[in-house]
């Protein structure tokens, strides 16, 4: 289920702020996107794992919290990040 490190690397370069950025909330809310949809294509083929739904009910909230904090922050970059994400908001 973990992103391969090339796989991070390009998540962190096309969403980060800033030139040394690795860790802002638009880079956490894109990286936990992405582990999201692979978990849940995974959880389609295995119905019964229950261990893993409940790990993705923990990245779906620790997501959304993120996303509140983005719009409490800048609501114009809360837009545009669900926007390019393709999430509903």
């Amino acid at each position: 289920m973990a992103l391969l490190q090339a796989q991070k690397q390009e998540i962190i370069t096309g969403y980060q702020v800033h030139e040394t950025d690795t860790g802002s909330a638009d880079v956490q809310v894109a990286m936990l996107s992405e582990r999201i949809s692979k978990l849940s294509q995974h959880l389609q083929k295995n119905k019964k794992d229950y261990s893993s739904r409940r790990g993705l009910l923990k990245m779906i909230g620790q997501r959304k919290r993120l996303l509140a904090y983005i719009l409490k922050e800048d609501p114009s970059r809360y837009r545009a990040l669900i926007t390019r994400l393709g999430i509903r908001g």
